[in-house]
């Protein structure tokens, strides 16, 4: 990729773990060559000739935005091949040679963006609880009635699970580790209280409509929600083998789904 390599090649000038601006900087210089000022030769001998007004705007404008887009989809590239390889392997098993052969890159570029093997695996567990906060906020809750909300968000959690099954393979590892690297994760508690704030709201809504019983904990909500969405995905394969139900097809997921959906809002109906 030839965006990737003139990134190598800043970052082999910068320290590792050094300033983006400072990458951007080496960037810079790299793509300046593009805008290098030409020489003209006359009578008095030769002299440097400037650049067109539009050439030089663009030389000062155009490289810098260019640069930081290529670093920030190199650094994505990166993660998302470092999701895969640490959610098939562990944190011990993935190797950085390999996440940086696949991504046609070098190890000290993935060091200088992330520091260490353990920094990358931090970032890659950071931006998985992201993208599910991230999903949750984008639904409408308050357009719906509660319960029907209530079921529309199980579904919705429930197919993330299916579709993002290295999500759940990571946060297995990481309990493995008891949570060794998500301590250091700050950003990820503060995100979470989202979910927690929503579901709050949602409770408070269904107890004034009668459909909700008013005991109802947020978190202990949201940990259902999670442990039955979760466990299709994590026990898949040894339960299909033990019961000889494939788990995996369309119908199974489907009819799995509505069973998870009903038994959340039974366990949240008053008169339960």
């Amino acid at each position: 990729m030839r965006y990737t390599r003139k990134i190598e090649l800043a970052a082999s000038r910068q320290p590792a773990g050094g300033s983006r601006l400072g990458a951007t900087a080496g960037l810079h210089e790299i793509f300046g060559r593009r805008h290098a000022v030409h020489t003209m030769s006359t009578k008095k001998g030769t002299r440097r000739a400037k650049p067109a007004p539009s050439v030089a705007r663009r030389a000062t404008i155009d490289a810098p935005s260019t640069l930081a887009r290529d670093a920030d989809r190199a650094r994505a590239d990166i993660l998302t091949v470092a999701t895969e390889e640490f959610a098939k392997k562990g944190l011990s098993g993935a190797r950085v040679d390999e996440i940086a052969a696949r991504t046609h890159t070098v190890k000290r570029m993935i060091y200088y963006y992330f520091g260490s093997k353990e920094g990358l695996y931090r970032a890659v567990l950071a931006r998985c609880y992201e993208n599910i906060r991230t999903l949750e906020s984008e639904l409408d809750m308050d357009a719906l009635p509660p319960d029907e909300a209530l079921r529309q968000l199980v579904r919705v959690t429930f197919d993330h699970h299916n579709k993002q099954t290295d999500f759940v393979r990571l946060v297995m590892n990481e309990n493995i580790h008891h949570g060794e690297h998500i301590a250091h994760l700050a950003e990820i508690k503060l995100r979470n209280r989202t979910v927690i704030a929503m579901l709050r709201k949602l409770i408070g809504r269904g107890v004034t409509a009668g459909v909700f019983r008013p005991d109802l904990d947020p978190v202990e909500l949201h940990m259902s929600i999670s442990a039955l969405s979760f466990f299709n995905v994590s026990n898949r394969y040894t339960f299909s083998q033990i019961f000889g139900n494939d788990m995996t097809s369309s119908k199974a997921l489907l009819a799995r789904r509505e069973v998870v959906v009903d038994m959340i809002e039974r366990w949240c109906r008053p008169d339960r």
